[in-house]
């Protein structure tokens, strides 16, 4: 299948051409402004499917906005109908057509030729009117407010909110291209798309959200980044570090023993951490009532020591990097793990909860 996409510069295209490129099955054309109409209409007898990207959405002059959207809709409908063959389009409205300005306008206008294209046709038209859309590579300053404050947020220059409580309606690029895959992909009815995966967010809220990520850093605490909203705006958050903030340096604590280091802190399932142990050294000795703990030796070789608080029982479990496996911590057996190998030892913790040295659930006992 060969795919035409138009403004195929653009943020969302960017990410759609990417991909495209990932299945074999498709050829790639591809529509820039400053091409010539002759391009246009050559591209366009060649495709079985296109994505109609291009537009304007911030120009000199209101007169752009119809150059943009309308005049060249108008071009590649007259291309299509030359073509003579039904070729599928998806176009990227906007949920602007519902105002009464110039964008707003012009993108509508754009609708009505592509419908109408599509009743001559008797042809698939997919229109997508789509509120603000955020993610990876939308460029700051420019339409999305999440793209800005992210940018503004990681270098460190302040956020202009005019009103804390107002509500913007946004779409994750990644869900945008998920549902256009899929139109490409089965080429359903045509008609009005509504995108199953949208959110709403207070202007003020999303900039806490953005300045937590930045901050997680130093705290090590970050947010149920797995699912949902929170998700997206983390992964777009990151995709605008600059290569030098790639990495962060984490707090090294030693002694004599060894060293402890806190790797992150989640809200809701806990902490990891990993700790380093010279031959023949012996770490913890303490027992906790409700905590729980899961270790995995990385390097070296450990024998991990329990006794039961109450009965005295005891109990020895040996571990290796050779074999990994992993040892838990279990509430009222005292516990201890001892470097029994000849070479450093590292070993991986993750405790389900962040410690509290207000509330340390951490009770000294001989093993």
């Amino acid at each position: 299948m060969k795919i035409l996409v138009t403004g195929a510069n653009g943020f969302i295209a960017k990410n759609l051409l990417v991909h495209l490129q990932e299945n074999a099955n498709y050829q790639i054309l591809t529509f820039t402004r400053g091409e010539p109409q002759s391009a246009l209409m050559n591209k366009v007898a060649q495709s079985d499917f296109i994505v109609h990207l291009a537009g304007i959405n911030r120009p000199f002059n209101d007169i752009e906005f119809f150059e943009g959207n309308v005049d060249l809709t108008a071009s590649l409908c007259d291309a299509v109908k030359l073509s003579g063959r039904k070729i599928p389009i998806i176009y990227s409205s906007s949920t602007q057509v519902e105002t009464n300005n110039s964008y707003g306008k012009s993108k509508s206008q754009a609708e009505e030729l592509l419908n109408n294209l599509a009743l001559a046709l008797q042809s698939p038209v997919y229109i997508y009117r789509l509120p603000n859309v955020f993610g990876k590579w939308c460029r700051p300053n420019y339409n999305s407010v999440v793209a800005t404050f992210c940018h503004n947020i990681i270098h460190g220059i302040p956020v202009q909110i005019n009103n804390a409580d107002a509500v913007v309606t946004v779409a994750y690029v990644d869900d945008v291209m998920h549902d256009f895959l899929n139109v490409i992909d089965t080429q359903p009815p045509g008609g009005y798309r509504t995108l199953t995966t949208g959110y709403q967010i207070a202007v003020g809220e999303l900039a806490q959200q953005l300045r937590l990520f930045r901050q997680s850093r130093e705290s090590l605490q970050i947010a149920a980044v797995g699912t949902g909203l929170v998700r997206a705006l983390y992964s777009t958050y990151i995709s605008y570090l600059p290569p030098d903030k790639f990495a962060y340096n984490l707090v090294q604590h030693g002694d004599p023993r060894g060293t402890f280091v806190e790797v992150l802190k989640t809200q809701q399932s806990g902490q990891f951490s990993y700790f380093t142990a010279h031959p023949g050294v012996t770490r913890g000795g303490h027992y906790h009532h409700t905590k729980t703990e899961k270790f995995i030796v990385i390097q070296g070789e450990a024998r991990f020591g329990f006794r039961h608080i109450a009965t005295g029982e005891i109990a020895e479990i040996c571990a290796s990097a050779k074999n990994p496996q992993v040892v838990e911590t279990i509430p009222g057996w005292a516990h201890d793990i001892t470097n029994i190998g000849n070479d450093e030892m590292i070993v991986l913790l993750w405790a389900n909860e962040i410690f509290d040295p207000e509330h340390p659930d951490t009770v000294r006992h001989q093993v």
